[in-house]
């Protein structure tokens, strides 16, 4: 009985190095990626967009891919939040306490109850 697989043990390190450097590669150019997209978001530089969407399509990161073509359904809108001064931040931070307070009832009391909280709280 012969105690060796089958087959040439070099080649099946090479193909597992191989697959191994490919996913590292692509880690590597997804943080690259990544990053690029933080930095264009915190220093509020919405006209790289476009760049960054065309760079993420070419490449072949199925993940971006999909983040590109969401971006992308509503480009001009996310272009104007990266580069306009104004935010509705204060709006939605109201909206999601109000929310908060609309899960908190749920089935415990009318409407009115329910007015009163988002009232006493503003």
């Amino acid at each position: 009985m012969d105690s060796q697989p089958s087959g040439n043990p070099h080649r099946a390190r090479t193909a597992s190095t191989q697959g191994r450097v490919g996913r590292v590669s692509r880690a590597r150019r997804t943080r690259r990626s990544r990053r690029s997209f933080a930095r264009m978001l915190t220093e509020r530089q919405g006209e790289r967009l476009p760049r960054w969407i065309d760079a993420g399509r070419q490449d072949d990161l199925p993940s971006l891919h999909s983040l590109a073509a969401g971006i992308d359904r509503d480009r001009d809108a996310v272009i104007a939040g990266l580069t306009l001064p104004w935010s509705s931040g204060v709006i939605e931070g109201h909206v999601n306490r109000i929310k908060m307070l609309k899960r908190q009832m749920f089935g415990r009391a009318g409407f009115h109850l329910l007015r009163k909280r988002v009232l006493l709280y503003t």
